[in-house]
């Protein structure tokens, strides 16, 4: 049950769980590689693994040269390939399952650059070289090679087992200073009537509570809190939970969606489903939950899909790209000129109780952000700017 899907919704989340059931489509990340291609044996190093990403519940291995471990957990003669190992490292550390897809996308970018060379035989300078190649001729930004060193740091250290030495001459993207892009509350109010059902609430929960994408369709039932008029955010972004507002306006419609949902969810029973994925494998010290209502998820499924081996039929919660074609859709009916997505819902969020007087360290804790000034970038509206500011053509 604990199979790995490209295309449902993940983010750095500490201790997500793994889908249960197969997608509906399959994807993997951007670019596409070169078929496999095998080691030369005089490497003498385990071999590398060109199919997917690891599993998100591999089975403990032991890594050559580490004495943890046990060697009947694989096959005799064989050892666990590079990737495999790689997955289980990030796995161990609870690094989210859309992060390990990363890591090993750029550590198989890596390898091919170089000729299909195992890791073992290179060090610093293919590794500048590599970066030095995303950064000039690839002219990537400096949110694309961070990540590709990152992935690198990790498997040398936590993996290969190698302390890297100087790479101080790697040219760096220089991470420019943005703008958030923020929407009036005409445009907002526009965006959500271009809007219809359940997507239309989901954007207006982004934008009342100022959630994230993720945060907003991995609600449970048991995390909104219609006496207090407050939603509690498990496990966001960090690892971090969280307490934001239920916006007033909003708990009638919800309170009628959840009366929808319940009867869904006790039809699926009925017929024998109707369990839901468990956090941190709480399905086994409490069996019973998976069915209570309390753990159901807020947005789920249309449709429930079936796991082929097991035959087990469930839903899990709407696939982030349906919303986010939804917005898109909505914004470019709605007619604004910005260049607004999902996560863009909480730029207006901040800034409009910022205007409306609320202190900047309540902002930042509804927000989830750990530091206040990640915050203060949305202070930019509380003076005028270049509106303030009378223009010297005008008096002429």
């Amino acid at each position: 049950m604990g199979s790995t899907h490209s295309d449902f919704p993940a983010t750095n989340r500490a201790s997500e769980p793994t889908r249960p059931f197969p997608p509906n489509r399959a994807s993997r990340p951007a670019g596409t590689l070169p078929p496999p291609a095998t080691l030369p044996e005089s490497t003498g190093a385990a071999p590398l693994s060109h199919g997917t990403i690891p599993n998100r519940n591999p089975v403990p291995v032991s890594l050559p040269g580490h004495p943890s471990g046990s060697d009947t957990l694989h096959p005799a003669g064989r050892h666990p390939k590079l990737l495999d190992r790689l997955g289980e490292a990030l796995h161990a550390r609870h690094y989210s399952r859309r992060t390990e897809q990363a890591y090993c996308h750029w550590v198989k970018r890596f390898i091919f650059f170089h000729n299909v060379r195992h890791p073992g035989e290179m060090a610093e300078p293919e590794i500048n070289a590599f970066l030095t190649h995303l950064a000039v001729k690839e002219k990537v930004s400096a949110s694309t090679q961070n990540p590709a060193l990152s992935a690198l740091l990790f498997l040398y250290r936590h993996v290969i087992r190698r302390n890297l030495g100087d790479l101080g001459k790697v040219i760096r993207a220089r991470k420019p200073t943005r703008l958030p892009v923020v929407m009036t509350r005409e445009e907002v109010k526009a965006v959500l009537a271009s809007m219809t059902g359940d997507k239309r609430l989901m954007a207006s929960l982004m934008y009342g509570a100022g959630l994230r994408l993720m945060e907003c369709l991995r609600l449970r039932v048991q995390d909104i809190g219609f006496s207090r008029h407050e939603i509690l955010v498990r496990d966001g972004k960090g690892a971090k939970d969280r307490i934001t507002m239920l916006p007033a306006s909003l708990t009638i419609l919800l309170q009628a969606h959840l009366k929808q949902v319940k009867a869904i969810h006790e039809r699926d029973v009925a017929e024998g489903w109707g369990r839901v994925q468990m956090p941190t494998a709480l399905d086994r010290k409490y069996p019973n939950a998976p069915k209570d209502w309390r753990w159901q998820w807020v947005f789920p499924q249309d449709h429930r899909w079936i796991n082929p081996t097991t035959t087990e039929q469930g839903r899990h919660h709407v696939d982030e790209s349906l919303v986010q074609k939804a917005v898109r859709d909505a914004v470019a009916q709605a007619g604004p000129t910005k260049r607004a997505t999902c996560h863009t819902f909480r730029h207006p969020f901040a800034t409009h109780l910022l205007e409306g007087g609320y202190d900047i360290r309540t902002v930042q804790e509804l927000l989830g952000h750990s530091d206040v000034k990640t915050t203060m970038i949305y202070t930019h509206v509380l003076n005028r700017g270049p509106a303030g500011v009378r223009s010297p053509v005008d008096g002429l």
